[in-house]
Formats: C-alpha cells, sequence, structure tokens
C-alpha cells in the first residue's frame, strides 16, 4: 500500500491542486494524494483524469495533515509524487 510517508520523503513533488493538475497534464504524476475533507469541485478533476490515467489515488484525512505531510503551514487539497 502507497503512504503518506512516501509523499513526505518524495524529492520531487507537487503541492496543491493546480500543480497536481499540470503534472498530471503533462503525464508525470505517478500518484495522487486527496484530501478527504476537500471540497468536492476542487478535487473532482483531479480524481477524473486519475481515473483515466490509472494514477493511484491516496485518501488522506485531512487537508491539514495533508498540509504537514508536505511541510506547508496551511492545508491543502491534493499532492503528487512526480517524476520528470
Amino acid at each position: 500500500m502507497l503512504s503518506c510517508a512516501k509523499l513526505a520523503s518524495a524529492r520531487q513533488k507537487t503541492v496543491g491542486t493546480k500543480q497536481t493538475l499540470k503534472a498530471l497534464e503533462k503525464g508525470i504524476a505517478k500518484v495522487v494524494y486527496i484530501a478527504e475533507d476537500a471540497e468536492h469541485h476542487v478535487v473532482e478533476p483531479v480524481i477524473g483524469i486519475c481515473e483515466a490515467k490509472n494514477i493511484p489515488i491516496v485518501r488522506v484525512d485531512s487537508m491539514k495533515l495533508l498540509g504537514e505531510i508536505c511541510a506547508i503551514d496551511v492545508g491543502c487539497a491534493t499532492a503528487s509524487i512526480i517524476e520528470e
């Protein structure tokens, strides 16, 4: 199972929905993390692309927790591990 520890230690990642969507569109996102308490209309496009491209989604309990995992002081709805 993919864990949040992988995201925390990833050398290359996106933080936030705009950056995650860009990575998905470029085809460089390998795993996407989505906060369970994020607004549906914010994460819906990310989920749609992940399902279409068979990119694994890891659910995180809250935006606050996902922000902490990404080492930022605010919550975030989505994040991803990328490969260039």
